[in-house]
């Protein structure tokens, strides 16, 4: 187990110095130049010479590639161009909002997935069945965005249960922070729900297909046990992998939630380097998302071990 951790461990650089010199390329490569957009439509060629000088933009890409990796190195993701704030502390600052309604979200998306799939997979082929079936289909379906804002019009236009947009912190009281990230989370966690739903429900299938199953109700076990302790349990590893390509999922929904619920998190700072060319900024948050997406994974690669002991790491 320890030699696989710090193997997956030592992998991560490799993967990370990937993403992070074609995120660098891309930026660099898009039509735009930010010190004009920095200095505006008035600024005389002087100023924005002057101004794209003191960016760094001057030198030859290859030697702002260089700076780029000694800065991080030293965990320095630079400063945001516009305002000259330090990128760390911008995303450290959006941390809270974001993982508030990605860690619940998710959790939404675990409670009500795998019940209803398990209880798909008991009653196969029964009204039970196809009504799930249609919240599974449908959930995946429907984009984010669109629910999001049929959300805020049905809850806070017209019943006014739920503020429209906007983000109390926890500090701030466990009612208005409950209020204010249960539509998004809503909103992100019902894709989650289904995909989880569909992934239970076809895992279970297979299992109470088994003789040891049919053994266990033979011997007169409940059926409660039979369905959680014989059949989850063997069925859970495909929901696991699910689960965590869920979180991948969380990514790109969180950037679409963000900006339709107007919360300031890691999403909506993206959305705003991305439309001001802010290049630290950009690479930044892609940095930061990447380092996450693969310790979230790996953590769901080490549960395997603990939900099936046949799994040994080498």
């Amino acid at each position: 187990m320890g030699r696989y951790l710090i193997q997956r461990l030592l992998a991560i650089i490799p993967v990370f110095m990937i993403v992070a010199i074609t995120v660098f390329m891309l930026i660099h490569i898009t039509p735009g130049d930010p010190a004009l957009l920095m200095a505006g439509d008035e600024a005389t060629p002087a100023q924005i010479d002057a101004l794209r000088k003191d960016l760094g933009l001057d030198k030859p890409i290859h030697i702002q590639l260089v700076n780029y990796f000694k800065d991080i190195s030293r965990g320095n993701l630079g400063h945001s161009i516009f305002n000259n704030h330090d990128v760390r502390g911008l995303i450290v600052q959006r941390l809270e909002p974001t993982l508030s309604i990605a860690f619940v979200a998710e959790g939404l998306a675990i409670l009500i997935g795998i019940p209803l799939g398990i209880i798909a997979a008991w009653k196969s082929n029964t009204l039970y069945d196809r009504l799930i079936m249609i919240f599974a289909v449908g959930g995946f379906a429907i984009p984010s965005f669109w629910l999001g804002y049929n959300l805020i019009w049905l809850f806070a236009v017209k019943l006014s249960w739920f503020p429209a947009i906007g983000y109390n912190s926890f500090t701030d009281g466990i009612g208005p922070w409950i209020q204010s990230i249960t539509l998004p989370c809503i909103s992100i966690g019902t894709i989650g729900a289904a995909l989880i739903v569909r992934m239970t429900r076809s895992s279970m299938l297979e299992i109470l297909r088994e003789d040891y199953i049919r053994t266990a109700r033979a011997k007169g076990l409940a059926e409660f046990p039979v369905l959680i302790r014989h059949a989850f349990k063997n069925a859970g590893l495909p929901v696991i992998t699910v689960i965590g390509l869920g979180i991948a999922g969380l990514v790109t929904g969180l950037v679409v939630t963000e900006a339709v619920f107007a919360i300031p998190g890691v999403g909506r700072l993206m959305v705003n380097g991305v439309a001001r060319r802010d290049f630290p900024i950009i690479q930044g948050v892609v940095l930061a998302t990447t380092v996450s997406y693969v310790l979230i994974n790996l953590l769901i690669d080490l549960s395997y071990g603990y939900l099936d002991p046949k799994i040994r790491y080498k």
